[in-house]
Order: structure tokens, then C-alpha cells, then sequence
């Protein structure tokens, strides 16, 4: 059997749909697509010359085009599992192509994943995409590693593969449907990937499950040309207002001689650029990685700080402390950086009451920007193993920042309540004015942006406040 045409789908969680709101608001019906399973799509390229990737959150499938392909792999996070679940039985009741499986949900739940397809490709694909097309292709029974499925209702599991070491792919943009034409819209952002891996393992986190422990690096050339290309494909014949890139790393800084050398590597290219980039907070005590930072056009760094009591760092096996956090948070802006902060609510600890402390803390300390998320529970993840039996549903699409648990010491609904109200206090009509007529430049964008993002995710937060007040009644816990 000869694999001449093959294709990548990324579902949406709310699939892309035609919307004033794609102007103004990221993550309702527009949202950055993925680039981990692009640049799978660029490496079955080289094999396949047929290949072409759509992602639900920047464009509709044509599905004319996608099921007369031999092989359609999808990728997805825990949000979007329902959708590609979905869009699968919809494959198999039209189209006579292979389904495969991958990314971070299948990998982790693939006893639920292999319902749903021919197979499940576990952990990263960078070598194993190509092994099962080639598998396939031979029609002999797949051994390779890194590969689950169902065999006479049995789940059968190849022997583990280790992860790739040589990740210096750099993703075709063009190879995404519609992408090109897409990237006007500012509330899609550039995005390069340079590392895998994280030397910590906090309870909540599902990618170190994924990508593992040790810290896995790409050439610090194969980075700046990746900037370089991503830079021109994102401002090319458009005109965007937000020109900043974000450098998605989950631990940039773990390998710090190597951070160094990317930063050198981008001052040395010369490019005029803002970046973003995400962080622990030890990097706040990292005087020389701050200035080389700076240097290097980077403003903002977006930091993990999850909780704000030492209690909670210590239950999720997060290795932090508060009074580290305050002091890294003050000496990044020392070095004339943002901090935007990424905030979890909802640990055993947490009381009526967490959303003004959060509000306070954030507006306090000057933090840029906020994500603020209930805690969530990804199959596969120690803290889902110890609260599985405190889950409201297993509703895979409401894993979007929603209450979806019974936490210890405050209710789902009350619970709810208090992330709507550290988003309301935080981005306040008075905080806007002040933001418009106070910050310059980027600042000023980004604040107008977040304040109607913040307020789109309010409106879907309080969708779910009659759900959740019922659960909290029939539970009988509080």
C-alpha cells in the first residue's frame, strides 16, 4: 500500500467560525494553532509530498479535501479531546483513511483515545510519525515503538520510544491551510518552540509527562532562523499592532549556558524584535540572563507563579516559596521587564476569599497581565490520580479554566464565583482608562486586548455558575 496523500487536523474546542470577535478576542472562535503538530506535518512532507495541515482555531476543514486521504493524524490538549473524538467518528462514517491519534490527551488517556481510531502515536512524533506511514505502508502488523491500539478489544502497547533528541525541525508555516492569510488578525500570535523538557515535576503538569524531565535543546542557529522565518511569515504584506513573539518554552531557563547562547545568538543576528517568554521564577534572581534579555528585546516574562501560599507549593510538590516569588517579580521590573503572572486556584488550602488576594497581589505588584485558572486534572498527572474521585464530570471541553472538582475548603460554585471576581477587579473599567491614557505603545495594546479577553472569559465562566450551584447543592459537601 502506497501513502500518497496525507493530512493533519487540529480540532477546536469552540471551532473557528467567522466573528467580529476575532479581532479583539483570542480563544473564542480564533486562537495561535499548534506548532507541535505542524512541524510533524513538515517532517511527513519530506515523505509525502501530498501533506497539508487545517487547525480549527484559525479556519474551517474542507472536508472535500481531507477524506480521501490514506492517513489523517489529529492532535489535541485535554479541551479540545471531545471535538477530536468528534471529528473522528465523523472520519470513519465517511472516509476510508487510517486515523492516528497523538499529543498530550491521547498520550496520556490512549485507553480512551484507541475508541476512537486505527492508532494512538504516544509521546513525541518527530521520528515515530514517519516509522508508522512506513509501517502502515508495509501492511504488516505495527511494532514500532511508541504506538497503541486496539486488537480484538484488547489495548495492545508497543515497547516505550525515548524521546527524540534531534527536535531541530523547523515548522513550514505555509503547510497550515489558510494560515498566511489568517496571521493579520493580532490576537494570533508567533511562536517558537527551542527546548523540551522540565527538570521539575509539579503534580498539576502534564507536559513533563510527556516530554520528560530531562531538558532536550535545539541549535541556538536552528532558533534564530526559526525567528527569522516566523517574523517574516507573521509581517509580511500585513500590518499587524502587536508585534511581539512568544518563545513557548515550559523551562527556557533550565539549561542556563544554552539560554545564554540563544540570546546571544539573536543580538548577534540582529533582530529587531519584542519576545515574551515563559519562566520559573529563579530566572528573577538571574542578573546577568535579565540583561541579556533586555538586550535581546525581550519585555516581558511570563511567570508560573501559580499559587500564593507556601502551603500550596508544597501540597502540588511546586518548588517555590512566596517571599522568592515577591522578590523575583521585583527585581525582573528592576531590569525594565513585565511580569505577566499565570495564577491556579482551587488547591486543598484555598478559602473564600482566594480571588481578592489574587486581585490584590497582582494590582500590588504591577504584574502586566493574568491567566487565572481553576486547578485541573489531566488523566496521567499525580494530581489527578489523588483527585480523580473529586471530579464534578470528566467533561473533557469544559477543562478551559472552569471549576471542574470538589475542592476541600470552598465550593465549585463559590469557587467559580471568585475567579470572576479577580478577573472583574483586575481588568476594571477604571484600570482601563488608566491603561489608555497612562501606557504607551505594546503596554497599551496588550492591556486593551486582555481587557476584552477577560471578559469573554467571564461571560463562558458565568455560563457554568447554574451548573455548578446545582452540583454544589446535590453534592452535599458544604
Amino acid at each position: 500500500m502506497e501513502i500518497k496523500k496525507v493530512r493533519f487536523i487540529e480540532p477546536g474546542n469552540l471551532p473557528y467560525r467567522k466573528s467580529i470577535k476575532n479581532l479583539y478576542v483570542y480563544d473564542k472562535y480564533i486562537r495561535t494553532p499548534s506548532m507541535g503538530l505542524l512541524t510533524l506535518a513538515t517532517i511527513v512532507k519530506q515523505y509525502v509530498d501530498d501533506t497539508l495541515m487545517y487547525s480549527e482555531s484559525i479556519s474551517k476543514i474542507k472536508w472535500e479535501d481531507v477524506l480521501d486521504a490514506d492517513i489523517i493524524f489529529m492532535g489535541f490538549f485535554t479541551f479540545a479531546a471531545n471535538r477530536g473524538y468528534e471529528l473522528a467518528n465523523y472520519i470513519r462514517q465517511n472516509s476510508k483513511a487510517v486515523i492516528i491519534l497523538g499529543g498530550l490527551h491521547p498520550t496520556l488517556n490512549y485507553e480512551e483515545a484507541c475508541n476512537y481510531c486505527d492508532y494512538v502515536l504516544l509521546g513525541e512524533g518527530d521520528e515515530s510519525v514517519l516509522d508508522i506511514i512506513k509501517a502502515i505502508e508495509s501492511e504488516k502488523d505495527i511494532s514500532i515503538p511508541g504506538v497503541a491500539y486496539k486488537k480484538d478489544k484488547a489495548i495492545v502497547v508497543t515497547p516505550k520510544r525515548c524521546p527524540p533528541e534531534n527536535i531541530d525541525t523547523i515548522p513550514n508555516h505555509s503547510l497550515l491551510y489558510r494560515f498566511h492569510d489568517m496571521v493579520r488578525y493580532n490576537t494570533i500570535w508567533p511562536q517558537v518552540h527551542a527546548s523540551r523538557g522540565c527538570p521539575h515535576s509539579c503534580d498539576y503538569c502534564a507536559l513533563v509527562r510527556v516530554f520528560g524531565r530531562k531538558v532536550r535543546t535545539r541549535w541556538p542557529e536552528s532558533v534564530v532562523e526559526d525567528i527569522k522565518r516566523t517574523i517574516n511569515f507573521f509581517d509580511s504584506k500585513h500590518r499587524r499592532l502587536a508585534k511581539m513573539l512568544w518563545i513557548t518554552d515550559d523551562n527556557f531557563f533550565a539549561d542556563r549556558e544554552w539560554a545564554l547562547s540563544v540570546l546571544r545568538s539573536i543580538i548577534d543576528a540582529g533582530i529587531k524584535y519584542k519576545f515574551t517568554i515563559q519562566a520559573r521564577y529563579e530566572v528573577g534572581y538571574d542578573d546577568e540572563m535579565l540583561e541579556m534579555l533586555k538586550k535581546a528585546g525581550f519585555i516581558e516574562i511570563a511567570m508560573g507563579i501559580e499559587f500564593l501560599e507556601d502551603e500550596a507549593f508544597h501540597a502540588y510538590n511546586k518548588k517555590s516559596r512566596y517571599i522568592d516569588i515577591v522578590g523575583s517579580v521585583k527585581n525582573i521590573q528592576k531590569h525594565g521587564l513585565r511580569v505577566r503572572g499565570l495564577f491556579i486556584v482551587g488547591a486543598d488550602n484555598h478559602t473564600i476569599g482566594v480571588g481578592e488576594r489574587l486581585a490584590s497581589f497582582v494590582i500590588e505588584n504591577n504584574i502586566c497581565g493574568v491567566l487565572i485558572q481553576s486547578m485541573y486534572f489531566i488523566p496521567g498527572t499525580p494530581v489527578y490520580e489523588t483527585h480523580k474521585d473529586k471530579l464534578i464530570h470528566t467533561n473533557w471541553s469544559k477543562c478551559t479554566g472552569n471549576v471542574v472538582h470538589y475542592p476541600e475548603n470552598i465550593s465549585p460554585y463559590d469557587l467559580q464565583q471568585e475567579i470572576i471576581y479577580a478577573s472583574k477587579k483586575i481588568y476594571s473599567l477604571r484600570r482601563l482608562l488608566s491603561a489608555i491614557f497612562k501606557k504607551r505603545g505594546i503596554d497599551r495594546i496588550l492591556f486593551l486586548g486582555e481587557f476584552f479577553w477577560q471578559k469573554s472569559v467571564r461571560a463562558d465562566l458565568k455560563k457554568e455558575l447554574p451548573f455548578l450551584k446545582k452540583s454544589t447543592q446535590e453534592s452535599g459537601l458544604y
